[in-house]
């Protein structure tokens, strides 16, 4: 495999120089983007391996740039780290909502962000050691070599974290799992996550699977579980 591209999207210069120098060292090739339109084009043309993007651009911001690589045939499974000011919760949930994958807050360590992305190309592309299986559960099946989850034949478009969080409860029906003990599942250890970020991936899950919702339950003071 080749190196892995990024795409570096700030109208910051002085930023784009930081992030792009220390990605760089890491030994990822980059590319950079000022305005989320020059963002989009760059994606569908060079595809990129992951998307470090800012939330504050002029014109067409972080969050609309995220909507249309979400819904993109091509881009939809293009990861999206989020670069975003402190106090942004809000947009930090409407992001996550959205199907980005991580964030990281300004002013940032150039050392935790290459960690960040290191992480999030990582888990999606590590070979999974159940790759070949096909998980049932209820009336889903959950293939994992494959990334998708159907009902009654027909696909669902789960992002790739909503993905990992839905298997990794429907491996264990009837069992109850911490939102600390889905985020290390899930992202990893020494993830840092609010709780409420937990709670936005699992709405967005039962949002997605539509009557099948109630599969994911929650178990008040505690955490969540998959209906056995």
């Amino acid at each position: 495999m080749g190196r892995f591209r990024v795409l570096v999207v700030d109208d910051e210069h002085d930023i784009v120089e930081l992030v792009r120098y220390n990605l760089e060292r890491e030994g990822y090739e980059i590319l950079c983007a000022a305005t989320g339109e020059q963002a989009l084009q760059m994606a569908r043309s060079h595809m990129p391996d992951l998307v470090v993007l800012d939330l504050m651009l002029p014109e067409m911001g972080g969050l609309e740039v995220t909507r249309h690589l979400k819904q993109g045939e091509k881009t939809r499974r293009i990861p999206v780290v989020m670069l975003t000011a402190r106090g942004e919760e809000a947009d930090i949930v409407a992001g996550l909502e959205l199907g980005a994958d991580d964030y990281v807050t300004k002013p940032f360590s150039p050392r935790v962000l290459a960690a960040r992305v290191r992480a999030v190309l990582r888990r999606d592309t590590r070979p999974d050691p159940e790759e070949a299986s096909v998980l049932k559960a209820h009336d889903l099946l959950i293939h994992a070599g494959r990334h998708q989850v159907t009902v009654e034949g027909i696909p669902l478009d789960l992002t790739s974290t909503e993905f990992r969080l839905l298997r990794f409860l429907a491996l264990r029906p009837g069992w109850v799992f911490t939102r600390s003990q889905i985020v290390d599942a899930v992202h990893g250890e020494d993830y840092p996550v609010t709780e409420r970020s937990v709670d936005v991936q699992v709405t967005g899950l039962r949002r997605k699977l539509g009557a099948r919702g109630h599969y994911i339950e929650t178990v008040r003071g505690v955490g969540y579980r998959f209906r056995e």
